[in-house]
């Protein structure tokens, strides 16, 4: 059975995941973010993500997610041996007080039967996933500070036009120095193999076996691959019980909008989008991103009785910190007026590029962000429109900001964080047209002694 009724997080991973091994979690079986457009893989948001050997996919296009190192990672899980790409994960865990880690969140959505036969199953056999997000492209209107060319055609324009950034020493670097042409290995009018064997995957057998499949970019509603596949689902209705779930930027005109809720009448539909910050904070953070547009998109989203759930994902960075709390507040009040379990909201922890996490901050900038942060928590706590997930990842957050020192095991030079946060966001602003300290007033003080 998945998670019972009753149940808490914490007693779900001790009745499930536990017995399993220490390091179990269903992801590494089931679930699969894809890049079509450079070929690359991860088992989830966190780990790094490494090549799918076109060779392989020609001959079997289920090896976009069964690699051999997907493989080898399932065999540590089933022996209790914690892989190294999930570092995250251990970090959050070894926090202590029960943290709940993201592998438990990755596994609850899984039949407790299916987590038994990933335990059990030969390590080199292949998997069909249950929930997969790909990215077809990197064609994206936005280029977010946190962001770099890999995932941003006008991240790509800002390099080609400005050239690198400068004076850059911390891990990341070197995305903000050139334009990731490896990320866009076919041009529009090649054909792609991964797209080819995606398309072959899914018209085969996937169709059948996925619960979810999100499409993420880029920005995925300027791809005609999307609509392709939205297309399929209205000429064979009922074929597929699959969910769809759209990752958008919701830079979009109304109409795009209403074509999107269209094709809700064929697949369950679920729209993701991102913000963390209010008005000129979240322009400043996500340049290109206008505000009224977003917000007039989103509760057009919300008011709607089509989707099967609106959800907003926090990248959780060190600019966002200072509206995070009135930004949850903006959503509390979209869920109130419509009396509906959304829009919900996750907080996604940025540790890439480490310059940007929220760790970066000086400790007296971190500890009143995190202040005001537990305020809203203990004002809020016994909020009914809040979820399980919401107030958890909230308490963790906090205890986040309280226990991490570092935001992975090799950004620990203070210094050279600090050094690249400034070069950084002054470049930023001159090819932005942009202002840091405007923007976060409470930041000016120490932006300037840096």
């Amino acid at each position: 059975m998945p998670k019972q009724s009753n149940e808490t997080d914490l007693q779900y991973k001790e009745r499930v995941l536990d017995p399993l091994s220490s390091s179990m979690c269903g992801a590494k079986w089931y679930n699969a973010t894809i890049w079509l457009g450079s070929g690359m893989t991860t088992s989830c948001h966190h780990p790094l993500p490494h090549k799918v050997s076109v060779e392989d996919v020609i001959a079997n296009p289920k090896a976009l997610h069964n690699t051999p190192q997907k493989k080898e990672e399932r065999r540590q899980m089933q022996c209790g041996e914690r892989p190294k790409g999930c570092e995250y994960c251990w970090k959050v865990e070894d926090i202590g007080r029960d943290n709940i880690s993201d592998r438990v969140y990755k596994s609850v959505i899984y039949d407790d039967q299916d987590l038994q036969m990933a335990h059990v199953r030969v390590p080199q056999a292949d998997v069909n996933l249950k929930t997969l997000e790909i990215a077809f492209d990197r064609t994206c209107q936005l280029a977010c500070s946190y962001c770099n060319p890999a995932f941003s055609t006008t991240w790509v324009k800002d390099i080609k036009k400005n050239g690198s950034y400068t004076n850059l020493q911390s891990d990341g670097r070197n995305h903000f120095t050139h334009t990731h042409e490896s990320s866009q290995l076919y041009t529009f009018n090649e054909t792609n193999p991964y797209i080819e064997a995606f398309f072959k995957w899914w018209e085969s057998d996937l169709h059948r076996t996925l619960d979810e499949l999100r499409i993420t970019g880029g920005e995925p509603m300027m791809s005609g691959h999307l609509w392709k596949l939205l297309d399929w689902f209205k000429i064979n209705k009922g074929a597929s019980t699959t969910r769809i779930a759209i990752n958008s930027n919701l830079q979009c005109d109304t109409k795009m909008i209403e074509q999107l809720l269209d094709r809700a009448d064929s697949a369950p539909l679920d729209i993701y989008t991102s913000n963390e910050s209010l008005v000129n904070q979240a322009e400043y953070i996500r340049d290109g991103l206008d505000w009224q547009t977003w917000t007039n998109n989103f509760e057009m989203l919300a008011a709607s009785d089509k989707l099967r759930g609106l959800h907003n994902m926090c990248t959780i960075n060190a600019l966002c910190l200072e509206s995070l709390p009135e930004f949850l507040d903006y959503l509390l009040t979209i869920k109130a007026k419509h009396g509906k379990d959304f829009p919900s909201f996750t907080l996604n922890i940025l540790r890439f590029p480490s310059f940007q996490s929220a760790l970066a901050l000086p400790d007296h900038i971190r500890t009143e962000h995190k202040n005001r942060l537990q305020k809203w928590f203990d004002k809020n706590v016994n909020n009914t429109l809040l979820h399980e997930h919401e107030l958890n990842q909230t308490q963790r957050l906090l205890d986040y900001l309280d226990v991490v020192k570092t935001p992975h095991s090799e950004a620990f030079d203070t210094p050279k964080l600090h050094n690249d946060f400034k070069h950084f966001y002054n470049q930023y602003d001159v090819r932005r047209n942009k202002n840091f300290m405007s923007a976060f007033p409470s930041m000016k003080e120490w932006f300037n002694e840096l």
